[in-house]
């Protein structure tokens, strides 16, 4: 079995090859997230980003919930004693707010969109507000049956700030997230992935195998061009096509010239799957 290293409200695991799963485990709260877990997360994900050997994240969670929101009940108190380094959980005065938010809430999507590593949502329960954002800001969703998700934070007067109002833009376009998000929608996973919010819909017995296959898949690719084209493709939904254009051709000059692309070349003349990534560190190198 795979070691488990727990954090504040989750625990991490490595599967080969290179695949780290991030497990929300706040059951009894559906997973609804702290400050320090956050605080947490990101740090995760700044050693997953420097870590040769992690190739692919997967997010999932326990019980009922994938990440349902804040813990509006304690989410924004400090850190418990003995918990180092403590942190404020802000929310107090409206800088406390600010800088809550740009400091945690928007830093974990922030640093989910900004690993090269491609990332994976399994929502095998409730992915509202923090925890749909979170999912949106993955690479690929795959939902189990019964799983819902959605923003919903008008009914509470509030606004999606952790960045989901650009994230529904970018799937569904200015109308559909104004749709989404003034009515408030929390839909099912069928629903869902009709609207393409996510990429597949499975049994639930059946979301991490599903995950897991996914993750293997990307873990034996290229992983330098991936990594490279993922940049590629986030950078050109907001550029010109001219842009777009010059971006690509600075990373192919790179990507030409990588072993993938010679052992790509070789084991297409040799008619054999192609064997990439020899050269790519192991964990914990950079």
């Amino acid at each position: 079995m795979p070691d488990t290293i727990s954090y504040t409200g989750f625990d991490t695991t490595i599967e080969e090859p290179g695949i780290l799963v991030v497990t929300f485990n706040r059951p009894q709260t559906l997973n609804a997230a702290t400050q320090p877990m956050k605080r947490d997360l990101v740090e995760v994900l700044s050693q997953a980003q420097m870590d040769d050997g992690v190739r692919v994240v997967v997010f999932t969670g326990t019980g009922t919930g994938f990440w349902a929101g804040d813990d509006l009940s304690d989410g924004y108190k400090d850190a418990p004693t003995g918990v180092m380094p403590r942190i404020h959980g802000g929310h107090h005065t409206p800088t406390g707010t600010y800088n809550g938010l740009r400091v945690l809430s928007q830093a974990v999507n922030v640093a989910v969109r900004n690993l090269d590593k491609l990332t994976i949502a399994a929502i095998n329960g409730f992915a509202i507000q923090t925890g749909f954002s979170l999912a949106l800001a993955c690479d690929f969703r795959i939902a189990a049956k019964g799983a819902r998700m959605g923003s919903a934070t008008l009914r509470f007067g509030l606004l999606p700030d952790e960045g989901g109002q650009y994230l529904l833009v970018q799937h569904l376009g200015v109308a559909g997230a104004m749709d989404f998000l003034m009515r408030k929608r929390i839909v099912e996973a069928e629903t869902a992935h009709e609207l393409g919010l996510v990429n597949e819909v499975v049994e639930p017995d059946r979301l991490m195998p599903a995950a897991l296959d996914l993750a293997r898949e990307l873990a034996d690719g290229p992983q330098m061009a991936m990594r490279m084209l993922k940049r590629s493709v986030y950078l050109a939904a907001e550029q010109t096509f001219a842009h777009s254009l010059e971006d690509i051709a600075a990373r192919t000059a790179v990507t030409d010239h990588l072993p993938d692309a010679t052992e790509g070349m070789r084991a297409f003349r040799e008619k054999r799957t192609a064997t990439f990534n020899q050269g790519l560190g192991s964990r914990g190198t950079q």
